[in-house]
């Protein structure tokens, strides 16, 4: 393990969707702030979701506490963190994080606001 910067946190979050006999979907995540896995975490999700993008949407819903309680306790140690940037693989669910409602369409008007309070 080592660290680069302490002020920039990287995250990787991803969902397999369908993944287990019931049809929900699973989720993993790795912080990073340069090599090896600071943290990391892999879970079955709590529901079943409609599409590939819902279960992405989901899954960084789910690791998003571990990512701003992150940030939260390293400032409280006296450090300042500038980026805590989320990487993830699925252009639908960036386009719906980074633009919330607006990039929704047919498809994707089912999807529960909740999740899209990854764009604020």
């Amino acid at each position: 393990m080592g660290i680069d910067d302490i002020k920039i946190i990287k995250w990787n979050a991803d969902a397999s969707y369908g993944a287990h006999e019931d049809f929900q979907c699973h989720t993993g995540s790795v912080m990073s702030m340069r090599t090896g896995a600071l943290q990391a975490g892999s879970r079955k999700q709590k529901l079943n979701t409609r599409s590939s993008t819902e279960a992405e949407l989901v899954g960084v819903d789910d690791v998003m506490a571990k990512i701003l309680w992150t940030k939260l306790f390293i400032e409280e140690q006296g450090y300042e963190v500038k980026r805590n940037i989320l990487f993830q693989d699925n252009k639908s669910s960036i386009l719906l994080e980074t633009n919330g409602r607006n990039s929704t369409g047919k498809r994707s008007r089912h999807i529960n606001i909740r999740y899209f309070f990854v764009a604020h």
